[in-house]
């Protein structure tokens, strides 16, 4: 990722941003989309990162096709599986314990 400065002539654009607020200022060049203004006074640079990552969007794409397809396991079939119980629960027992002693 790249930062910089913004041009005084390009102010105005990032006037328009903050106020859009979570709206994304998509530009276009012969009606097509060619670039994006984003806000990021709410999103960290992970998230951003991440959004805009060829392989992290592979990967979404992929869980979206299976879930699609019904390639899905429920969270007691896993436990049941693995042996385990979900962390939460776990979590959840040791916080009723720490309270009463």
């Amino acid at each position: 990722m790249k930062a910089m400065k913004l041009p005084k002539e390009l102010q105005s654009f990032l006037e328009v941003a903050e106020t859009a607020e979570q709206e994304t200022l998509v530009f276009t060049k012969k009606k097509r989309p060619v670039a994006a203004l984003v806000s990021l006074r709410k999103i960290d640079r992970e998230s951003l990162a991440l959004s805009t990552n060829p392989q992290f969007l592979k990967i979404i794409e992929t869980a979206r096709k299976e879930v699609r397809a019904g390639k899905t396991a429920s969270l007691e079939a896993l436990e049941r599986k693995f042996g385990v119980k979900a962390p939460n629960q776990r979590m959840e027992r040791t916080r009723k314990t720490r309270r009463s002693s």
